[in-house]
């Protein structure tokens, strides 16, 4: 089979516990348990049944899958399909759905079309909500919000791991997309605090894992909050947070915050 440059998932064996979580979240019935030295792993099948759009990421309670772009076998679906049909037929309709939902994500090797009337994932999926919403008229605005913004860069790639401004500091993480969904953010998560923000979805976690396990390390963080958007692969950002905790070795209070696409709070 012709091995091509796409997205794929990648499993961080050191990580694995073999819980099997990620079996039954993996439409596309991709990943099975085998026994190893070190216990139960979760490993691909194949790589042709992993389409690489990530379905199984969220599901992970160590956060040792993650989303890489490497050589690998172009994925299969008259493989994948079969696959499922005689592991797992209850999941057909499921992965059918879950390619409709994705169809704006996938590569060309896919060769799947968005079908009428259908719409793709939240985290890709085309919405206007602006109608529904009543602003009051410009004319009756008078007053102008500060940035509660005090520190330079916050890119978590891009933050020195010894910056000054996150010694004894509140640290809040926070997914890309939550500063423009939930409008009141730089008063009620920001001000006063430190910040990093990243994508799970599109960015390296394990370097996101070994870049703040450093920041915890070498700053007497006082808490970290986690801020993620309300679909499945912005919950990587808390897996991340949660392996740098413990990596670090270091009892600091957690907590996460759940924004909506509509820019509610979900959970806090």
């Amino acid at each position: 089979m012709a091995k091509i440059k796409r997205k794929i998932i990648k499993i961080d064996e050191e990580l694995c516990n073999g819980c099997r979580d990620c079996i039954p979240a993996c439409p596309e019935q991709a990943i099975q348990i085998v026994d190893t030295p070190e216990g139960p792993k979760a490993r691909l099948v194949k790589e042709f049944y992993c389409d690489g759009l990530g379905a199984c990421l969220g599901s992970c309670p160590t956060g040792a899958l993650t989303i890489e772009e490497r050589e690998a076998d172009a994925y299969d679906e008259e493989l994948t399909i079969a696959r499922i049909k005689e592991v797992a037929p209850e999941m057909l309709e499921t992965h059918l759905q879950h390619l409709k939902e994705h169809a704006q994500e996938l590569p060309e090797h896919h060769h799947h079309k968005m079908p009428k009337g259908m719409t793709s994932c939240p985290s890709a999926q085309m919405l206007s909500w602006g109608e529904e919403k009543i602003s009051p008229e410009p004319s009756t605005i008078n007053y102008k919000l500060e940035s509660e913004l005090r520190q330079w860069p916050i890119q978590l790639h891009l933050v020195p791991p010894h910056a000054p401004y996150f010694q004894n500091a509140d640290l809040v993480l926070v997914t890309d997309c939550v500063p423009f969904a939930y409008a009141n953010f730089h008063h009620d998560f920001l001000k006063g605090k430190a910040i990093a923000i990243g994508c799970p979805k599109l960015d390296d976690t394990s370097a996101y894992v070994s870049k703040l396990t450093q920041i915890l390390e070498s700053s007497d963080i006082k808490s970290v909050k986690v801020l993620f958007m309300e679909v499945p692969c912005c919950y990587g950002l808390v897996h991340v947070a949660q392996e740098a905790l413990r990596k670090s070795g270091k009892d600091i209070p957690f907590e996460t915050v759940t924004i909506g696409i509509r820019g509610e709070i979900k959970n806090a």
